[in-house]
């Protein structure tokens, strides 16, 4: 996939803190998390993608474009989702978003029609005529994300898109998320939810404290620990565990019947397996454990 953002030294300072700190980055053009705890300077990234703040040193193209040359013809290839509370609550979802489909240089028909189109993708086909006031949380993130997609942007910005969501509501905006990359829409997903960006993004981002902690695939950190995860569930837990440290293997457990198991080659797996079926014991799942987002993060992170 070719970048769609790069960015060369990018740095901001404001006053005494320097929110981005020699930033480099090749995006490529699929569904990216942005990820880092709060202040770590997501949100000024984004504020720099859109040429609404320029790098106090740095350079950033966005869609082969150098933002401090063309910020409105960035801004036009850009779909943004803002975190905060911004719709008008007095306007129906379809007003709000066929306004952006305006904005985004749809004529008025194509703008009502397209919002129409969008409203549907996100499930809010039957809502598009209430106003957004009398929307649940979930209602208005949907709405803020169907007129971020309005105009047909060759990328997307959503910045912390499952704020505020319960668990179903979360699950349904990042299954919305990953659709978009079927749609030909890159997709930036800033967040300090790491499960969220290792369920729906191809690539991570890394941010602590303005510097740059990793930017490279989800799939080239999330590797195998050499342990695997063996569940015969609580009731067959203590005969598994006898059996297997008899083996000379390196375990733990916990309450739930799941033991964990070190292994150093396919020989220690047939060991696992030999053990299970001559006990009898029923084998709920048996799968290699990956490294998660997390242990990337506190193992790449710069030390304070």
């Amino acid at each position: 996939m070719s970048s769609i953002v790069r960015a060369r030294g990018l740095t901001k300072r404001y006053g005494g803190v320097t929110a981005l700190d020699g930033v480099d980055l090749d995006l490529p053009a699929g569904r990216v998390g942005l990820v880092g705890a709060n202040g770590a300077g997501k949100t000024t990234l984004f504020r720099l993608l859109l040429g609404l703040s320029r790098p106090d040193a740095g350079t950033v193209e966005v869609c082969g474009i150098p933002v401090a040359d063309d910020p409105i013809g960035v801004r036009s290839r850009i779909g943004y989702m803002p975190e905060h509370d911004c719709l008008p609550l007095d306007q129906t979802a379809a007003d709000v978003v066929a306004t952006f489909g305006e904005l985004g240089g749809l004529p008025v028909r194509a703008a009502r029609q397209r919002a129409s189109e969008v409203l549907d993708l996100v499930g809010l086909d039957e809502a598009r005529f209430r106003p957004v006031g009398g929307f649940s949380t979930g209602m208005r993130q949907r709405t803020k994300l169907a007129q971020a997609i309005v105009a047909d942007p060759r990328l997307v910005l959503l910045d912390e898109p499952t704020a505020g969501l319960d668990p179903s509501g979360r699950e349904e905006m990042l299954a919305l998320v990953d659709r978009l990359g079927s749609f030909g829409i890159a997709v930036v997903l800033a967040t300090h939810l790491l499960d969220d960006v290792a369920q729906v993004c191809d690539h991570v981002v890394m941010l602590d404290a303005g510097r740059l902690v990793t930017d490279a695939p989800t799939d080239s950190l999330l590797r195998q620990t050499g342990t695997v995860t063996v569940d015969v569930g609580p009731v067959a837990l203590p005969a598994l565990t006898v059996a297997l440290a008899s083996r000379h293997l390196v375990l733990t457990t916990d309450e739930t019947g799941t033991v964990e198991v070190s292994v150093s080659d396919d020989a220690d797996l047939d060991t696992i397996r030999d053990v299970v079926a001559e006990l009898g014991l029923p084998l709920y799942r048996l799968t290699n454990r990956l490294t998660s987002l997390d242990d990337v993060f506190v193992h790449r992170a710069p030390a304070p």
